[in-house]
């Protein structure tokens, strides 16, 4: 298909059968709105589709057309607060015709099954991290083939690395302006488990049955007993995710990857635990991993929930040091000996909504979006490996040719 008929068109399910999912319509009009169906109408999902009205009011030819949520109060709020079509369950929102591409922002454990229901529904993509739940890799590498040969346009959800800066810095990082990178570190520091326990309990005398799928909730996670916190305040525990290793840390690696331009690590090792926070949370809160790449080059991630005090963005290489001083800056300082320069480079900051109008523009002109899928794997591989190396105590290694992690 010739990349100008690509632009011309936007797919509709109508036109994404069993059969012919992944063929383009180039014969089709392209709509004149773009209609997106939200799944997962929690605190993030619905500041999400309230970015996609507010990129409507702004005169981006978008809507949210359908709304899904397993939890029938969440899902009427919805529903009523942005109009929009109520789905109990995703697959049938994704017969929506009406529904051009969709949001993923459940829990970790849905996002692998829901995303690839739509890439085989012909939809476009838009899922929040990380990309899977750490005990998901086959199911990720089954998604990642699928929407490869279905060119699916697939924004991750790490926001981040939209900002202008990351592209900046990647540019001159790949022109030489350092020399050859050796070495990196960036983390995520909080001070509260607000993002853990913190997570609201709506109802205290919520149960199971028709205003609640609980089965559907657990997915292909071992199956528990129904309480009101595993529901709740799911990041909690490790069926359901990884803590703030596997919530927080997508956003700083996903950019520093970005700059990097690595592909997949050789070795990942990790080391943390419930240092501060316990009762009946099992997710650790402070965790800190290495990551070893075939490039002789070691990226350091550390973080805790513990303490706010924060982990400067660096990146050494053999000819300077790349340094971001926030998320609008970096700084170039050469190494004593070296013809380089110093430089200093700034880059207006870029927010929520410039994500979603990127990937909203991607889905329009086929382009690859900021937080692409094949970014998204190459970040998720790191982070499933450091939760193995964390829960087994080993360190853990990837076969980059079979797409494997062995432990030892």
């Amino acid at each position: 298909m010739a990349e100008g008929g690509r632009r011309d068109f936007l797919r509709t399910l109508g036109a994404t059968t069993a059969a012919t999912a992944g063929v383009r319509a180039e014969e089709q009009a392209p709509k004149e709105r773009l209609g997106v169906g939200l799944i997962g109408c929690g605190a993030r999902g619905s500041h999400l589709g309230r970015v996609v009205r507010q990129l409507g009011q702004e005169g981006m030819p978008a809507q949210l057309a359908a709304v899904c949520d397993i939890y029938a109060p969440r899902l009427e709020r919805a529903a009523q607060a942005f109009s929009a079509k109520p789905y109990k369950d995703s697959r049938e929102l994704l017969k929506d015709t009406a529904v051009d591409a969709v949001i993923v922002a459940t829990p970790d454990r849905l996002h692998v099954h829901q995303a690839m229901q739509a890439v085989r529904a012909g939809k476009d993509i838009y899922c929040e991290k990380p990309l899977t739940h750490w005990q998901q890799l086959d199911k990720l590498k089954e998604l990642v083939r699928e929407a490869r040969r279905r060119q699916t346009v697939f924004q991750v959800g790490a926001q981040w690395v939209t900002d202008e800066v990351w592209r900046r810095a990647g540019e001159l990082v790949r022109g030489g302006a350092i020399g050859k990178p050796v070495h990196a570190q960036t983390g995520y520091f909080r001070h509260g488990d607000g993002g853990e326990r913190g997570m609201p309990v709506e109802d205290p005398n919520a149960r199971p049955g028709p205003s609640l799928d609980w089965e559907a909730f657990q997915a292909d996670a071992p199956r528990h007993p129904f309480s009101v916190s595993r529901f709740f305040q799911w990041r909690m525990y490790m069926d359901y995710s990884g803590g703030p290793s596997t919530d927080l840390y997508p956003h700083p690696l996903t950019r520093l990857l970005k700059v990097l331009g690595v592909g997949f690590p050789k070795s990942v090792v990790a080391l943390g635990g419930k240092y501060r926070y316990n009762g009946e949370r099992d997710v650790p809160d402070t965790f800190d991993m290495l990551i070893q790449y075939s490039q002789n080059l070691t990226v350091a991630v550390l973080g805790t929930i513990a303490n706010e005090t924060g982990l400067e963005t660096v990146i050494r290489g053999t000819e300077g040091t790349l340094s971001f001083g926030s998320r609008s800056g970096f700084v170039i300082q050469p190494q004593q000996g070296t013809t380089k320069r110093r430089q200093e480079v700034t880059a207006e900051p870029r927010f929520d909504y410039d994500h979603m109008r990127n990937f909203l523009e991607c889905v329009r002109t086929r382009e690859k979006p900021n937080g692409d899928l094949e970014l998204g794997y190459r970040v998720q591989v790191p982070l499933i490996m450091a939760m193995l190396s964390f829960t087994k105590g080993k360190v853990a290694h990837f076969d980059a040719d079979k797409e494997e992690i062995r432990l030892g």
